[in-house]
């Protein structure tokens, strides 16, 4: 068996194809063509395996990110692999065929696995045979549910995730001397050379004051922001779509400190940009989203696309169609991607990741007097996130509490209280399908282990003690309360 992912555009760009002109290899393209990184399995005959391929096109239709259904396909080929070794197939694996399976990922296979790996294998496994069930192959799952996992394969292990949060001084060390290049004291450093600070210190703020993933804020496009032709909003309301984590749909607050933060980038280094990318721009021409106008007040993209005329919902624009989207200006071709890097087009996921490195390295060359804000780890944007959702949740209860002093209540009215309750505006805001998720954030409102840090200080400021004199005294008492019990 053979293993291939789909790429359209590279079908696209073939010269010819016998029997079809251009125009209509592009109409059947656009009808029938599965999403970019759909999995395609191919018998060494070279014919489709089925039912498997049937149930990578329901993923690609489910808009199932590339990501993800790279992951799948590489499971389902594993398993299917391990299955026919056995002379066994999907249909006939039983119960024990599929925990023979799960023991050779974690113990025996030639690269062994942890279980939050598995946990993925076994959504796969999960989600596959959901798909056999419901297209008649299977009668039902191999392996029985229990009470505890019922309908699923998982360790059932809870992974409590931390939630790695910046201080305000460690964020401004990250803003101004990593990503702006800044000296430790907060003057210019003649010697920084580093590339588009007004751009990586504007995507710092932007993704701090709105909560967006990075996957998120990296794709937004103009119009999005209302930042087309000189005009600017205030505020703005972000739709997110098919950008937004599982695709879920979303509407985003971008605040008007985040937007005029914006402008040094804007009017300083994405002008410049824009007019050294023009060549390359122009090169490329034929093979991008070239927009003739805006409509539905910027909700829906207009222009030419692979030769066709067509008509796209922002919203509904992925990363790849975004990275091509530019406008004729009359003056050149303007993309339409808020953060750009050479060439003109959106930076990459591993672009971002390179200006994050960068921006570490530099931290770390000039932490003298200032160690204590950076962390044992690099920071990853997404703590940006985490940083969000504990200053917004924290400001959000102390409202709350305010608000119930004035009331002199205990607890306003039941509907006051699920209106208002902090929990679950951030949760919105960040767009968590549980409240669990977010209920992570609620231990660092109050963090007990600064507290029993002072605890110890203050026994050894006032009997000089040391760590193992406290811990033999704290045995003392146990004891002593043992004898007591």
């Amino acid at each position: 068996m053979h293993l291939f992912f789909t790429d359209v555009q590279k079908v696209r760009n073939v010269s010819a194809v016998p029997g079809l002109s251009a125009a209509e290899l592009s109409g059947v393209l656009d009808r029938f063509a599965p999403a970019l990184g759909t999995p395609v399995l191919l018998s060494d005959s070279m014919w489709p395996v089925e039912p498997l391929c049937g149930w990578f096109r329901e993923l690609s239709l489910n808009r199932r990110s590339a990501k993800t259904m790279h992951a799948y396909a590489y499971t389902t080929l594993m398993l299917l692999r391990f299955l026919n070794a056995r002379g066994l197939d999907l249909v006939s694996a039983t119960e024990l065929d599929v925990l023979e399976f799960r023991r050779w990922r974690l113990d025996d296979g030639d690269e062994i696995v942890g279980e939050a790996a598995w946990d993925r294998d076994a959504a796969a496994i999960g989600c596959l045979y959901d798909f056999l069930v419901r297209q008649g192959v299977v009668e039902r799952r191999p392996w029985r549910s229990t009470t505890r996992q019922p309908r699923s394969l998982s360790s059932g292990t809870r992974r409590d995730l931390r939630v790695r949060h910046m201080e305000l001084e460690q964020y401004l060390y990250f803003r101004d001397v990593g990503f702006g290049g800044l000296a430790s004291d907060g003057d210019l450093d003649d010697r920084f050379r580093g590339w588009r600070p007004h751009r990586n210190r504007a995507a710092c703020e932007l993704a701090l004051l709105t909560g967006m993933r990075v996957q998120e804020w990296s794709t937004l496009l103009l119009p999005e922001l209302g930042l087309l032709d000189g005009r600017r909003a205030g505020t703005a309301d972000v739709e997110l779509g098919a950008c937004a984590k599982f695709g879920h749909h979303r509407s985003v607050y971008v605040p008007a400190d985040a937007i005029d933060l914006l402008d040094p980038y804007l009017l300083l280094e994405r002008p410049e940009i824009v007019e050294k990318a023009q060549s390359a721009l122009r090169r490329a021409h034929r093979d991008l989203f070239v927009v003739t106008r805006l409509e539905a007040d910027g909700a829906k993209a207009r222009g030419v696309l692979d030769g066709s005329s067509v008509t796209r919902s922002i919203r509904g624009m992925a990363a790849d169609l975004r990275r091509i989207a530019v406008r004729e200006t009359g003056d050149g071709l303007d993309p339409l991607a808020l953060f750009i890097g050479a060439g003109g087009r959106m930076l990459t996921a591993s672009g971002w990741d390179r200006v994050r490195w960068a921006a570490w390295e530099r931290m770390k060359a000039r932490a003298a007097g200032a160690a204590h804000v950076l962390p044992r780890r690099c920071w990853v944007y997404h703590d940006l996130r985490h940083t969000f959702a504990l200053r917004l949740l924290i400001y959000l209860t102390r409202l709350a509490l305010d608000d119930a002093q004035r009331q002199r209540a205990p607890m306003s009215t039941l509907l006051g209280h699920m209106s208002g309750n902090p929990l679950l505006q951030v949760q919105r805001r960040l767009g968590h399908a549980s409240p669990a998720t977010t209920y992570r954030y609620i231990r660092y409102l109050k963090d007990p282990m600064r507290e029993v840090d002072e605890a110890f200080r203050c026994w050894t400021a006032a009997g000089g003690a040391t760590y193992a004199d406290i811990a033999r005294q704290l045995m003392v008492f146990g004891d002593g309360d043992a004898a007591q019990r």
